[in-house]
């Protein structure tokens, strides 16, 4: 199998030990890794697949933390630069009753936007490889031209890009520079991921379908929309192919939207994917994937913080199992 590269920020989220509360008013936390791309790279690995981590992280012990449950996970690490310039990025969570977040970041300055283009091998990548990113590392710093220049050398030896935004507004001084930001990344990717609460935020325009379709620009060849306990589409050649969600009893959305995609990606790479083959694969096996992705998502949401919640290949399977199974 060919190997998933995730690109951007490493972090610890502290989570809450109550929900329901302000985060000002909670008063113990738990930690635990995260970070979207590190979480996606998490995701692959559980589940067997193989995956590395580029980032930089602070030569502190909330890096040395991160570095272990990464390779706990399965990620490889070997890439990651330590630095003494700047800490490692923490994140603080509130969670609602209905397990939904927010955020307040400790990134300024942060290890992970200190990582420049000239820190980026080039040669890591082959085709049948992926490179995965989303937008927190996009903000203006030497980790956004880090990412110009993963993506254009990956592309340039074969592999296969994906994006997604997973917009956090409190990181950025300027929503618009945010929506900016993501429109003129998106071209570049060839699979885009996107959420309902994303949706018209980034794109402008408020009907659905016409939202969905302005996505398909440059390189993008694919887009997965998804709407959380709904489930989600898949938009490939004109076609649109839906899967339900799965209903759980939710404890924490944390890294739901990253176990969804990491453990897409990982089908991906199973299936031999590449920017040739992967139109026809998704028509083919759209529906299947989607649903495999669904159940990792909500597993995920059973439990509390990312990387710790995401399943397995045998939880995954058992879920689709108990709910498919008369449909076979």
């Amino acid at each position: 199998m060919s190997t998933l590269f995730s690109i951007g920020e490493v972090l610890i989220d502290f989570i809450p030990q109550q929900k329901g509360l302000a985060l000002k008013d909670v008063v113990s936390f738990e930690r635990a890794p995260g970070g979207a791309p590190a979480n996606v790279a998490a995701a692959v690995s559980k589940l067997g697949g193989h995956s590395a981590m580029l980032t930089k992280l602070g030569s502190d012990a909330f890096g040395d933390f991160l570095l272990e449950k990464l390779v706990e996970a399965g990620v490889e690490t070997k890439h990651i630069i330590r630095t003494s310039e700047a800490n490692t990025a923490l994140a603080f969570v509130s969670l609602r009753e209905d397990g939904e977040r927010d955020f307040s970041f400790y990134r300024k300055p942060c290890a992970d936007l200190l990582m420049t283009a000239d820190e980026v091998d080039e040669s890591l990548f082959h085709p049948g490889d992926i490179l995965h990113f989303c937008s927190v590392d996009l903000v203006e710093s030497p980790m956004k031209h880090a990412h110009i220049k993963a993506i254009d050398r990956a592309k340039q030896r074969g592999a296969f890009i994906s994006f997604d935004p997973n917009v956090r507004l409190p990181l950025w001084e300027d929503p618009n520079a945010c929506r900016e930001t993501i429109l003129a990344f998106m071209p570049k990717a060839h699979l885009i991921k996107i959420s309902d609460e994303e949706l018209e935020f980034i794109t402008g325009i408020s009907e659905e379908k016409a939202a969905i379709a302005s996505l398909f620009t440059g390189d993008v060849k694919a887009v997965v929309y998804t709407r959380g306990a709904a489930g989600a589409s898949l938009f490939v050649n004109g076609t649109e192919i839906q899967a339900d969600g799965f209903a759980v009893q939710v404890q924490d959305t944390t890294g739901a939207g990253d176990a969804f995609i990491g453990s897409f990606l990982f089908q991906l790479l199973q299936a031999s994917a590449n920017v040739e083959n992967v139109s026809a694969l998704l028509e083919q096996r759209g529906e299947e994937i989607v649903r495999f992705a669904n159940a990792a998502g909500a597993i995920t949401t059973t439990g509390k913080g990312a990387i710790s919640s995401l399943p397995s290949l045998q939880q995954i399977e058992n879920m689709l199992n108990e709910v498919y199974s008369d449909t076979k």
